[in-house]
């Protein structure tokens, strides 16, 4: 069973920790975020934590039920950073464009903890923002709310798998990421045209695109697809009434 969180007015600390430091929920993820960017996933351990925080480990649990929960905070203050850099323009598809870049960039300047969030749903305060601001530029712009809930999903799903496939290439070694970006030159380029036609044909710009996210590509055909759908129903609602008009 879950421990039981205790509220924030009751569980601030009296008393600095061993480090001279107050503890607080964004002090303990703000270090939670550096312990994954330095030991990996594995590394992130209440005991570890504790240590880094000069804390007793189970104090730990007066701010959170336990290392899921503090996980989706994690998930939920890269998501806020994303907000905090991104400034509103009023066209929707710039300012779409410009919060999923944003939420890809803020992941991969975390690869570890993306890997380990990207793929969760927080319910916290800062990833509920920014969903309602995505939700908000679309029906702003004029989607019907069936529309915009499918171009909302698209939209966040697609930022999230690319923020955490990138990511788990920055998470690899600088060895490992190496070797798999050089297979491009080593192997791929030295295939037989009799045997891969299509591939030699191609393997110069292979190795030149592939060692490159697809995010923004695949962002933009998005957009692109969503333009579309929102003309069609702006079409089908507003009849240009020279077209519906009867001879």
């Amino acid at each position: 069973m879950a421990k039981q969180v205790v509220p924030e007015t009751e569980r601030r600390r009296r008393r600095p920790t061993r480090q001279g430091t107050v503890l607080s929920e964004k002090l303990i993820v703000r270090t939670a975020l550096r312990m994954l960017r330095e030991h990996g996933s594995t590394g992130l351990t209440a005991r570890r934590l504790g240590t880094a925080l000069g804390a007793d480990p189970s104090t730990l649990y007066r701010y959170f039920a336990g290392l899921d929960d503090l996980t989706r905070a994690i998930g939920e203050e890269l998501m806020g950073r994303a907000l905090d850099v991104w400034t509103a323009t009023g066209e929707w598809r710039a300012d779409l464009r410009a919060l999923g870049q944003a939420i890809h960039a803020s992941y991969l300047a975390h690869p570890q903890a993306a890997v380990l969030t990207a793929s969760r749903v927080t319910g916290r305060p800062r990833e509920i923002a920014v969903d309602e601001t995505i939700l908000g530029i679309l029906r702003g712009a004029g989607f019907p709310d069936v529309d915009a809930v499918v171009v909302y999903h698209a939209f966040i799903d697609l930022t999230l798998a690319f923020a955490a496939l990138d990511a788990g290439s920055l998470a690899l070694t600088d060895e490992a990421r190496a070797a798999d970006e050089e297979m491009w030159q080593s192997t791929y380029a030295e295939l037989p045209a009799g045997t891969h036609p299509h591939i030699a044909a191609t393997a110069r710009l292979l190795a030149g695109r592939m060692t490159h996210s697809a995010y923004p590509v695949v962002l933009d055909t998005l957009l692109n697809s969503a333009a579309e759908q929102l003309a069609w129903a702006s079409a089908r609602r507003y009849p240009d009434p020279a077209k519906t008009r009867k001879p």
